[in-house]
This record gives structure tokens, C-alpha cells and sequence, in this order.
């Protein structure tokens, strides 16, 4: 079969110091559909110092703009340096804010993925200004992509884009996958029952919540330890929690961690936590559990998709520390902990990257070949 032509349109690629999950999420498919000799080339925004044009992972990536000016120079960007170009397909990587790609990139087949959508979330993140930005750009999605064939890698997300008018028939779902390669249990766990949390700082994924359940344990006499490991604008804030809580010697801020040393914390902690009030899928949970770690997560959309309550983690009431600290005591009694381990180390081997990617060449390929006999 011959090689299809992809355009990707992301607001960054996985080098960009801002990267996140959607980043992950896009090299580790069209990686992947890359090295199986598709042409892909990514057109995302740059920083101080990036380079307008490399290779990543197989991927041709272009930058324009910054974090700021993308919704801009990427339509500018594509005018001047691939508009001569064709591609089979485009895919819209929806991350934050519309780029309305589908509308401004010439392509017989389109495609948009969504990983979550912030809604009233933003307001818990971002200044007034920008977060009501956000909140009325994802207002204008079902009018610019209605009729449009979506992915969403959550059956929390296609019920979003649902209810926001888009054709249920239209959307897809594609789970998330995990590398498992070099995930797994460790010799042994830390020796004090330890909490990790794995991420990026953001007011949004209420660390804070952890940390104020790590303080109660605490105060009932528990001699629990806690890991934030990640980097983001929100650790300063977590910083002087931690401070008022009284807590500074049971908490350790890893900073950005590298992969092994990830892995080590993940297979070591005694219950991972994480407790946004939405995501898309929640990779650290799949991540933890491939590690044999149970998580301890709010209920709230895309995490209740990824931790089985009872079985490999326990689901707790969002915003409910009481609820969430009595579930990391429970998580982290020996019996328990290792239970749930087990079952959730047995649960992430029917997610894997390679089978994420041939989902998405099958609907690449069927979209491209319904396009072409519409032409």
C-alpha cells in the first residue's frame, strides 16, 4: 500500500519545554506510522533558541510562532513553507486552543484529535484574560468542525464533544496507550509508605489535594512520605503549602525526572495519586500501574477510565480530602497495595503504542480512500 503524506498540526512537539501528554501521545503514533514509511511532517510552535526545522523520531517538524503566537504564525507558516506541498491527510491535534487547521490547510482528508477539553477548568489555571479566551474559542468547535471525523482517546472525551453538538457518529475512540518497555515492579518498595505524584505543576491538577491528605495522615499518626516529581509554574504555590501544612520533612520536590528515574519512583512508591478534576486519560495512572502501583484518583472524567475502582486503584469524590486520604491509608496497607498492584500491572497489557498506531493508519487510510472517491 502506498505511504500516505500526514500533515500534524500541534501547538508543540515532545523538545518543546512546555511539552506534555498530547506531546507524548503524538510522537509516540506518528513516530510510529513514520518508521512504517509514512511521510509525516508536524507543523508546531518554537521558543527562544528552537530550530525552525528538524527531524523528530521520524517526523519532519516545522516551528513557527511561539507559545503565544501560533494560532497566528501557523497559518503564516504553512502559506509560506507548505503550501506547495500535498498531503493525503491532516490531522488537527486539538491541544488548548482551536487552530481551525482543517479549514486553512489544503487536504482532501481531514481528521481532528482531542485529547480533553478544558471548559470551566481553564479558570482554575490561567489568568481572567486568556482562560476566557480558551473558554470561548472550544465554544466555536461544533460550528468549525461539525462533519469532521474526530478522535477522542476517551469515552469521557467523545461524550464532551457530544454534548457540545458534534455527531457522535463522527468520533471515534482510540485509547491512549503505555511503553511498557523497561515498566515494571520493583525489587522493593521504599521502606515508609510513600505517595508519588508525576506531572506537570498546574494549578489544575490540585497537588494541593494530595498534599493536604499527606498532612491529616500525618496528624493520625501515619509516617507517610510524599514525592512530587515534575516541573510547572504551580511548585512554588505547592512549595509554600507544603510550609503552612507543617509537612516540609515528609515531602521531597523531584524536579523534572528522567526516565529511569521515573520508572523508580513509579515501581517504588507505595500509591500514586492524581486528582484533576478532568483529563483526557491519564498516562501517569497507566504508567504507575504498569509499574505495579495502584492509583488513588478523583472521579472525574478520563481518570475514571483508567483506574478501576476497587480493582487496580480506588476512585475518590473530587475535592473530597477526607475520602482521599482514608483511600491512600487504604491503597497503602501491604495486603492491599500489593493486590491492586498486581491487577493493575495485568491491566495496562491491552494498551499498547503499536496498537494505538494501527488504529490510526486504519482511519488515516479509510478517510484518505472515502476522500478520494468523492472527488
Amino acid at each position: 500500500m502506498n505511504p500516505l503524506r500526514v500533515l500534524v498540526v500541534n501547538w508543540q512537539d515532545r523538545h518543546n519545554p512546555n511539552a506534555g501528554g498530547a506531546e507524548e501521545h503524538l510522537h509516540q503514533v506518528f513516530g510510529r506510522l513514520a518508521a512504517r514509511g509514512h511521510r509525516v511532517t508536524l507543523l508546531c510552535s518554537g521558543w527562544r533558541g528552537a530550530r525552525p526545522e528538524l527531524e523528530v523520531d521520524g517526523i519532519r517538524v516545522l516551528r513557527a510562532g511561539g507559545r503565544y503566537t501560533f494560532n497566528i504564525a501557523g497559518p503564516l507558516g504553512y502559506g509560506r513553507r507548505l503550501a506547495e506541498e500535498r498531503f493525503d491527510v491532516v490531522v488537527e491535534d486539538l491541544n488548548k486552543v482551536p487552530m481551525l487547521s482543517t479549514r486553512w490547510v489544503e487536504s482532501p482528508a481531514r481528521l481532528l484529535l482531542v485529547h480533553h477539553l478544558f471548559g470551566a477548568t481553564a479558570f482554575r489555571e490561567a489568568n481572567p484574560a486568556l482562560a476566557s479566551a480558551t473558554w470561548l474559542f472550544e465554544r466555536i468547535i461544533p460550528a468549525v468542525y461539525r462533519g469532521i471525523d474526530c478522535v477522542a482517546v476517551s469515552d469521557s472525551t467523545r461524550d464532551d464533544l457530544v454534548r457540545r453538538g458534534l455527531e457522535p457518529d463522527s468520533i471515534s475512540v482510540i485509547r491512549n496507550g503505555v511503553d511498557l518497555d523497561g515498566l515494571g515492579p520493583a525489587a522493593e518498595r521504599f521502606p515508609d509508605p510513600t505517595v508519588v505524584f508525576l506531572g506537570r505543576l498546574k494549578r489544575y491538577k490540585r497537588v494541593d489535594l494530595v498534599l493536604q491528605a499527606v498532612a491529616r495522615l500525618r496528624d493520625r499518626g501515619m509516617d507517610v512520605r510524599m514525592v512530587v516529581a515534575g516541573r510547572g509554574d504551580a511548585r512554588d504555590a505547592l512549595e509554600r503549602t507544603v510550609r503552612g501544612l507543617g509537612i516540609g520533612d515528609r515531602v521531597r520536590f523531584a524536579g523534572f525526572v528522567p526516565d529511569k528515574e521515573k520508572r523508580e519512583l513509579l515501581s517504588r512508591s507505595w500509591v500514586h495519586a492524581l486528582t484533576s478534576p478532568k483529563e483526557g486519560w491519564g498516562i501517569a495512572s497507566i504508567e504507575a500501574s504498569a509499574c505495579g502501583t495502584a492509583t488513588v484518583a478523583s472521579n472525574s472524567p478520563g481518570l475514571r477510565e483508567t483506574v478501576r475502582d476497587g480493582e487496580t486503584g480506588v476512585l475518590v469524590p473530587h475535592g473530597d480530602v477526607e475520602a482521599l486520604a482514608a483511600a491512600l491509608a487504604r491503597v497503602m496497607d501491604p495486603s492491599t497495595r500489593d493486590r491492586m498492584g498486581v491487577a493493575a500491572r495485568r491491566m495496562t497489557r491491552q494498551y499498547t503504542w503499536e496498537a494505538v498506531a494501527t488504529a490510526f493508519e486504519d482511519l488515516l487510510r479509510r478517510l484518505v480512500a472515502e476522500a478520494r472517491r468523492h472527488r
